[in-house]
């Protein structure tokens, strides 16, 4: 790691994966929607995260060069934790070879990106905001309101960042958030209720990445408001958990029933059922199934998108 110097803000890391990586696709689980303020992909493709480490505010700009090597830069009092976890963040201890394919899709998709790994940052908070705010809603109206609570109660993104990127929102901001400014941000209050209840518990919480999956997830189950679907979508994320499914949710078990089965219907058991052959590996299979391409016609208009400012 290269240490700053006068002239020099950045920390920077160049680490060289024990198999290619795909940078954009393995860190694009964390974009909540193309104009995330927290991520952001430039136009020469790389990739540029906002985040709230133990240490503070970081910066951090992550790219693929053309030998394999991934480079990255980092500014901000959390930049040396950025880097040092850097090889996580890529999947260094992922093994996606431990996926045996059971059907010919799943070894397509797998086939067509070989460099999608699965990471872990090790950052608790940062997942279960806004998987909190995505709760029962369609990913819209989530992501628009994780935009106006990052723009109103985040601040600047340290360093050379692009316009507008910001750190998500301290648990100490979020306890103290007024409830208009909730509404405003289109954010109901049953959500609203479950982050501030969490952001009361967050040195707990955070205390979970260093838990084996299972027992984060009944630590965060403990708190008001969150239940099975948002515990795994933060463990997918913070751990790097390639079993987590998340079940309750309102597309996937179709998602999946069309894709292995042809199966226009489906709710969770039936995913499950559908899933079993790949156990260990489920959130992978599921995550090469939604790169598939393969999903199930629409039954219904979609679901509509409220809007909470309005009530």
């Amino acid at each position: 790691m290269q240490l700053p110097s006068a002239t020099l803000s950045a920390l920077t890391r160049t680490w060289h994966p024990p198999a290619p990586v795909d940078v954009r696709a393995t860190l694009s689980v964390h974009q909540r929607g193309r104009y995330d303020p927290t991520h952001q992909i430039a136009d020469d493709g790389s990739v540029w995260r906002a985040c709230r480490t133990p240490d503070g505010p970081a910066t951090v700009r992550v790219a693929s060069t053309g030998s394999g090597a991934v480079e990255a830069a980092a500014w901000g009092s959390g930049a040396a934790w950025v880097l040092d976890r850097l090889p996580d963040w890529l999947g260094a201890d992922d093994r996606p070879e431990d996926l045996v394919p059971r059907h010919r899709l799943v070894a397509e998709v797998a086939r067509r990106h070989p460099g999608l790994r699965i990471g872990r940052t090790g950052l608790v908070m940062e997942a279960l905001v806004p998987a909190v705010l995505e709760q029962k809603v369609t990913g819209m109206e989530a992501w628009r309101g994780w935009r106006a609570l990052v723009r109103a109660h985040g601040e600047p993104a340290p360093g050379p960042a692009p316009d507008g990127m910001r750190v998500m929102p301290s648990p100490d901001v979020l306890k103290m958030v007024p409830s208009w400014s909730w509404h405003q941000a289109g954010i109901g209050p049953e959500r609203s209720r479950t982050v501030v209840h969490a952001a009361r518990v967050a040195r707990r919480l955070e205390e979970t990445a260093a838990m084996p999956p299972e027992e984060a997830m009944a630590r965060l189950r403990a708190v008001p408001g969150i239940g099975p679907w948002t515990a795994a979508e933060v463990v997918q994320r913070s751990h790097g958990d390639p079993d987590a499914v998340s079940l309750g949710d309102y597309s996937l078990p179709r998602i999946v029933a069309y894709a292995l089965a042809g199966e226009r219907t489906a709710d969770d058991a039936r995913m499950l059922e559908l899933l079993e052959p790949y156990r260990g590996q489920r959130y992978r299979a599921c995550l090469l199934l939604l790169r598939s391409g393969r999903l199930p016609p629409r039954r219904a208009p979609r679901q509509p998108v409220r809007d909470f400012r309005r009530m």
